[in-house]
């Protein structure tokens, strides 16, 4: 069986391929990336695949048995990013499609969640056998802010008291590679999350247990966290999309106590200390 990955010399991707050279032949794994060049330190094949060249994808797909698509980084493209690479997996053939969505994509009101949604559809339209991972947020995706609150001595957000069902990317990473390489997961969807859930004043004791000075989360308002992002160097529309995030997150768009993941690993995901650690050292 031959498993295609798009974004491979991404954080997400990279992760996937040595997690899954360690339980398959690495002449079983093709990198499908804009740019072959940059994939050549993974082990692998590598393939161009550049969503806006929809004749790299139609070259690139051929003997691709398995394909893990993972969602592209472009917010407001992806919708037909996606599509692209989906219609030209059906006509090479591909038997199988595991994308990477959002937590509980059906019903959640953080906005990147259309984008996802629009792509489960256009994967169950396919009619090719599909695997959903639903992936919650990555604790790294708090680096920057940790490293803000340890430099200004305190940690800002606007996400109230949400629980944040966060874990490392690299558990995420061990999911994908469980479903891709064991039987049974043909149609199904699984939401992915860390077992033990945080909140923004957990993350800030954590940063201050660990740096022993004290560092307390302030909530701020939904528009003081955006002037807060853009004064840092956060281009202001992006900013803005952020700080927009913090509202259902607050109301717990990111909660989810099921375990799946763990369940699907085979082990506990990564602690909050853990990975605060890790981004502490840089």
């Amino acid at each position: 069986m031959t498993i295609g990955i798009t974004g491979a010399t991404g954080q997400l991707g990279r992760l996937v391929v040595s997690q899954l050279k360690s339980k398959v032949p690495a002449s079983d794994i093709v990198a499908l990336v804009r740019s072959p060049a940059k994939a050549a330190d993974l082990g692998v094949a590598a393939r161009e695949a550049d969503y806006a060249k929809p004749a790299t994808l139609a070259a690139a797909l051929p003997g691709i048995d398995t394909l893990l698509l993972i969602s592209s980084s472009e917010v407001g493209q992806r919708e037909a990013q996606h599509k692209a690479i989906v219609d030209a997996a059906k006509k090479a053939g591909v038997k199988r499609i595991v994308y990477t969505s959002i937590l509980h994509a059906d019903s959640s009101t953080i906005d990147l969640a259309a984008e996802h949604r629009a792509t489960e559809a256009a994967i169950k339209a396919s009619g090719i056998a599909y695997v959903f991972l639903r992936n919650g947020w990555y604790t790294e995706n708090y680096a920057a802010g940790i490293a803000g609150a340890v430099a200004g001595g305190a940690l800002y957000g606007a996400a109230g008291n949400g629980k944040i069902s966060a874990t490392a990317r690299a558990d995420y990473a061990a999911a994908a590679v469980a479903v891709l390489t064991t039987p049974g997961h043909d149609n199904k969807t699984y939401e992915l999350a860390a077992d033990t859930p945080f909140t923004l004043s957990d993350l800030a004791a954590e940063i201050s247990r660990q740096t022993g000075k004290s560092t307390p989360y302030t909530n701020v308002s939904v528009a003081d966290y955006a002037k807060g992002l853009t004064s840092h160097g956060v281009p202001e529309g992006f900013a803005k999309m952020i700080a927009g995030w913090e509202v259902p997150i607050s109301q717990g768009a990111l909660f989810d106590d099921s375990k799946t993941l763990s369940k699907l690993t085979g082990k506990p995901t990564t602690s909050l200390a853990d990975t605060v650690k890790a981004i502490l050292k840089g």
